[in-house]
């Protein structure tokens, strides 16, 4: 499950990167080869995510009418339904269960059993046969009964290598534990992810059904014009082909809002076919920052993957421990005591046995050297894991921090870009209905206008998702997404 968790993270970025690449349309300028290999690394990344049990869920029941989903709401039943977090805690039953089965081996063990036979022996058959002058003895015996009913103690006095394993066992528990917390964490990073890019599809599709609005009335102003004698047809096809462009672009458009809609009832366990809408909508706060050495701090002292590592190390030190304790003694004890005799309504008398056993390991064909390599291999395996992830989270928080501060100057410029985009195609229609110029110009102040607003939806989408990374970055997924999302 850690590899999942660890798989589905990279993959996630990889996607936003490939996202990040193909967002903003460019002005004509941009190579179409680097465009498609962007869009082919989205494709891949986006068809390795959905085999991660991060992608799935268990659905829940139909809902009637129209879900209002709010990202919060979104989050809820994501950490209820997700297919990631009901494995990880399966998980965690299953490591409980292997330490209660460790923990046994040193606790006592009492049974009781009782049985009662009745009898008959062939001496014969045994090989026992018996002549002597003037004495006979019948070669068969019986039929004779016998009852026995004990009850039995068992218990381990001193076995090293049973005390370590049921350590080992412990630390593993506590490890499944962080890893489920972690895969909450990252159940909160897939949601967030998924609604933010609906949120995202979604005002892309009312940005070009607006484009749309202001190209039909460019062709309808066109096309009075051409009627009219003032204006060439030329300028009128101009502006048809732009009107169609647009349309293309808004059902475009509505197919991935739909598309986006469905990947998100799948991450957060909706019902197949239940309707829903998102409440929530893009907005910018500017974020307050955080210093570097003061987030990794946070990060080491939060980061549920980061305890779980540590806890995989002493789980390996403790079972390299119950592997050197392969040349050590042990010492159990053994006990039964009850009732013997013909018949249990007969004569009885009570009956018992206590025992105690020294086992020394002499020879064993070299086993034990074999699980003390073994032992200490996967130990420096563990250790390795551990300075990688110490070094990946470092990474981590730099990262989100320098897109973070990235995106918000992105969004600052966008808003800006908006506004002049907006003031240019206003001038160009106003030229053109005066005269002064063609459509020309009209067409690329549109242009200009939806290469703008996508530059903003896509930096605004950047901007909250890089708030979700750092709050993921730092240990705080659970605690404080929607926080970081207002900018604190």
């Amino acid at each position: 499950m850690r590899r999942s968790c660890a798989l589905f993270t990279v993959l996630l970025l990889s996607a936003i990167s490939a996202q990040a690449q193909t967002g903003a349309p460019s002005g004509g300028g941009m190579n179409s080869r680097s465009e498609g290999s962007a869009a082919a690394s989205l494709a891949g990344s986006a068809a390795a995510l959905a085999q991660s049990p991060f992608s799935g869920s268990v659905p829940a029941k139909l809902e009637p009418g129209i879900l209002q989903l709010s990202l919060q709401q979104a989050m809820d039943r994501g950490l209820k339904q997700n297919l990631g977090v009901l494995v990880s805690s399966e998980n965690v039953r299953a490591a409980r269960g292997e330490r209660w089965k460790q923990l046994s081996l040193l606790l006592p063990n009492v049974t009781t059993s009782a049985y009662i036979a009745d009898s008959q022996v062939d001496l014969a058959e045994f090989g026992f046969t018996f002549k002597f002058p003037g004495v006979q003895i019948p070669s068969v015996v019986g039929p004779f009964s016998y009852f026995d009913s004990r009850a039995y103690l068992t218990q381990s006095v001193f076995d090293w290598r049973a005390i370590n394993a049921k350590r080992m066992a412990s630390e593993n528990e506590k490890s499944a534990q962080y890893t489920y917390k972690d895969a909450r964490d990252l159940v909160l990073l897939a949601v967030g992810y998924t609604y933010l890019q609906a949120i995202a599809d979604e005002a892309r599709l009312e940005t070009v059904a607006a484009e749309v609005r202001t190209a039909q009335a460019v062709y309808d102003q066109a096309a009075d014009r051409v009627h009219a004698g003032t204006s060439p047809a030329i300028d009128g096809l101009r502006a048809q082909v732009e009107l169609k462009s647009r349309q293309q672009q808004l059902i475009q458009a509505n197919n991935d809002f739909a598309v986006r809609k469905l990947v998100l009832a799948r991450v957060i366990g909706l019902a197949p076919g239940q309707e829903f809408s998102l409440t929530d909508k893009s907005s910018y706060l500017p974020f307050a920052p955080i210093p570097v050495e003061e987030a990794l701090k946070r990060a080491y002292a939060a980061r549920s993957d980061f305890q779980a590592a540590l806890a995989d190390v002493r789980a390996a030190e403790f079972a390299r421990k119950a592997a050197e304790a392969g040349h050590l003694p042990s010492l159990s004890f053994s006990a039964d005591y009850g009732l013997a005799g013909t018949y249990p309504n007969t004569t009885t008398h009570g009956v018992f046995d206590i025992r105690g056993t020294l086992t020394i390991p002499i020879f064993a064909g070299g086993r034990t050297h074999g699980e003390v390599l073994e032992a200490d291999a996967r130990l420096e395996q563990s250790r390795d894991r551990l300075e990688n992830l110490r070094a990946q989270i470092d990474a981590e928080v730099r990262t989100a921090l320098l897109n973070l501060e990235s995106a918000e100057q992105q969004v600052v410029v966008a808003q800006s870009n908006i506004e002049l985009a907006g003031q240019t195609l206003a001038q160009a229609r106003d030229r053109f209905a005066a005269g002064v110029t063609d459509t020309v110009e009209v067409v690329q102040a549109q242009e200009a206008v939806a290469s703008a607003q996508e530059s903003f939806i896509s930096s605004l989408y950047l901007d909250n998702y890089a708030k979700i990374s750092l709050a993921r970055a730092v240990g705080l997924a659970e605690e404080g997404v929607i926080e970081y999302l207002k900018g604190k």
